[in-house]
């Protein structure tokens, strides 16, 4: 039996040591913003809040939960990334059958003009006057309908289907299946770890996104929880923003000592970012059996 060298022992403890900073360096942010939001707001105010609350309260989010607009921010982001998601991931899978299909005439002509979309867009003011001509301002679907494909997604997915064995579409024509029945029957089904994977990446997009909003929807009814946390993080705009908020809230919110501006950015955004989080759990076993089949073969 070989034994370890002194320098291995060394390296593996200077490797795990690296490993546990860096881990801490990136956990830590969230953390605190997660300690703070449960911490008297008056209390923060004089520091030394760091891992535990020292004044332990919940009045930051009865603040939260109780604005009518915040709450009305969180169910339109649950249903854009829902309907973003199984729209972007629908309409990508059916891109990628088509240019993966070998019979199809000038698909490789079509894949560099795809791929040529991946390096050069047209701006930003050609995509708002885009956007304005097709009728979608301060609409729901101008954060769901611009995005539905994306080149890199239709890439993966085409890369999985190359891989798929020949014989399965074949003996499916001969059962007298079209290429639908293939596509929902046959490769669709094989292709849950890149679905998943995929779709984790489209709704993190999704949630995440408050620029979309914050440049084409006007309406505030129909803005999402991240362009209100954007704005409440603003703090040229905060008081702007508390004015927004519903009346009952500010009442509630005048009665409690312990809200402060920065206990109620740290509660809204743990109430923004956890239910993405939970996700990651359920599809973690997917990520990277699902990117690397789809890139590995072509």
């Amino acid at each position: 039996m070989s034994r370890t060298s002194f320098g291995d022992k060394m390296l593996s403890f200077s490797i795990y040591f690296l490993l546990t900073i860096l881990a801490f360096v990136t956990f830590y942010p969230f953390w605190n913003a997660a300690v703070v939001s449960f911490n008297n707001g008056t209390d923060t105010i004089l520091g030394g809040v760091t891992f535990w609350p020292r004044d332990f309260t919940l009045d930051n989010y009865e603040i939260v939960f109780q604005d009518k607009r915040l709450m009305n921010g969180f169910i339109i982001s649950v249903l854009r990334t829902i309907s973003g998601t199984v729209l972007a991931i629908l309409a990508t899978a059916i891109l990628a059958y088509g240019m993966s299909r070998r019979e199809l005439i000038g698909r490789k002509y079509y894949m560099i003009m795809c791929i040529v979309t991946m390096y050069f867009s047209g701006g930003l003011i050609p995509s708002f006057l885009l956007i304005r001509s097709l009728g979608l301002m301060n609409t729901f679907w101008v954060m769901v309908i611009p995005g539905i494909i994306s080149v890199w997604n239709m890439i993966v997915f085409r890369t999985f289907f190359l891989a798929l064995p020949v014989g399965l579409e074949e003996s499916a024509k001969i059962d007298g299946s079209n290429n639908w029945g293939v596509l929902f029957r046959i490769v669709l089904p094989l292709s849950g770890p890149v679905i998943a994977t995929l779709s984790l990446f489209t709704a993190i997009y999704h949630w995440n996104d408050w620029f979309t909003a914050s440049i084409y929807i006007n309406n505030i009814d129909l803005l999402p929880i991240q362009t209100k946390l954007q704005q409440i993080l603003n703090s040229n705009i905060m008081s702007d923003q508390m004015g927004q908020m519903d009346s009952a809230a500010l009442g509630r919110m005048a009665q409690m000592k312990s809200v402060t501006t920065k206990s109620l950015s740290m509660a809204t955004m743990m109430v923004a970012t956890l239910p993405i989080i939970c996700v990651y759990p359920f599809v973690q076993k997917y990520f990277v059996k699902g990117v690397l089949v789809g890139s590995l073969k072509e």
